[in-house]
């Protein structure tokens, strides 16, 4: 199936500057499985597989690369946003458990997060770990269902190893994906609702200062960086490329509105793409960051 690039010419001359205007042209997206309820998480495995989220279906898939995906984990706590320690441990933000979780290499499922002074989370949905082992979380409401809502915002946590998390913003309608730059100088992090990520200045603390507008996308989701500094983000329109400056590079539309991506496979090339019922993949010019 091939991929619709929509190639957005603004400034045609500061985009060649910074990648050859034809660099994601003829991009094929492939569907490598459907009939899912809403897919999510996507994060590369180091040993050499996929691991996604279904959330409405409680589950964690496996996905082996020319192969079906299957059942990981059943239930998942309705998991959503998933990556890795430094140490290679899945970490899990979970919508039904309000909590965020680490599986140890044994297979147990630990509890890292799961209230803030007294208070449930509302759903944490998206994660990121800084290269120090510090967690970054958001936590907006949309896994909360009917359930009352302890904590009387949707905040950004930090996570420090053997802490309380530490809440680090609360002026956000939903803050949903986040990540960092590749040097880790700057963390984004999407509004959902307001259509548009900002970008934040991280401190050797770890807290975060400014928090400018960035780049504006329809309904921003989860978010991906490759490996020269260019931000993916998952949006109404497809998957979303920026250059570093904020210049829109490309819009890849896929057959379904993508809710994540991220990348993996032996080169970091690959980017496996969560949109909605479906799960695909497409080989990108660029190698990616991977967990």
């Amino acid at each position: 199936m091939r991929c619709l690039l929509l190639s957005l010419a603004c400034l045609p001359v500061l985009v060649a500057a910074r990648e050859p205007a034809d660099l994601f042209a003829d991009l094929k997206v492939e569907q490598l499985a459907a009939d899912f309820r809403f897919t999510e998480g996507p994060v590369w495995i180091r040993d050499g597989y996929w691991l996604f989220s279904d959330i409405p279906a409680d589950r964690i898939y496996k996905l082996v690369p020319g192969e079906k995906p299957a059942v990981w984990r059943e239930p998942s706590g309705q998991s959503n946003g998933l990556t890795l320690d430094r140490e290679g441990r899945l970490i899990a933000c979970e919508h039904q458990t309000r909590r965020v979780t680490r599986t140890e290499p044994d297979g147990t499922v630990a509890v890292l997060a799961a209230h803030f002074e007294g208070q449930a989370f509302n759903s944490p949905n998206d994660v990121a770990v800084r290269s120090d082992g510090s967690i970054y979380f958001t936590d907006p409401t949309y896994g909360l269902a009917k359930r009352p809502q302890e904590t009387p915002f949707k905040g950004v946590y930090l996570l420090r190893p053997g802490r309380e998390p530490v809440l680090l913003l609360r002026d956000f309608d939903m803050p949903n994906g986040l990540v960092f730059s590749p040097d880790e100088k700057y963390l984004y992090i999407a509004d959902t609702p307001r259509g548009h990520v900002r970008r934040f200045d991280v401190s050797p603390d770890g807290t975060l200062v400014g928090g400018q507008v960035f780049v504006r996308v329809p309904n921003p989701d989860g978010m991906r960086m490759d490996t020269r500094g260019n931000l993916y983000v998952a949006g109404k329109d497809g998957i979303e490329v920026f250059a570093p400056d904020g210049t829109r590079l490309a819009v890849v539309a896929c057959p379904e509105v993508p809710a994540n991506c991220a990348f993996g496979g032996e080169d970091g090339r690959t980017m496996l793409i969560t949109a909605r019922k479906g799960v695909y993949a497409v080989r990108l010019p660029i190698p990616g960051i991977v967990p």
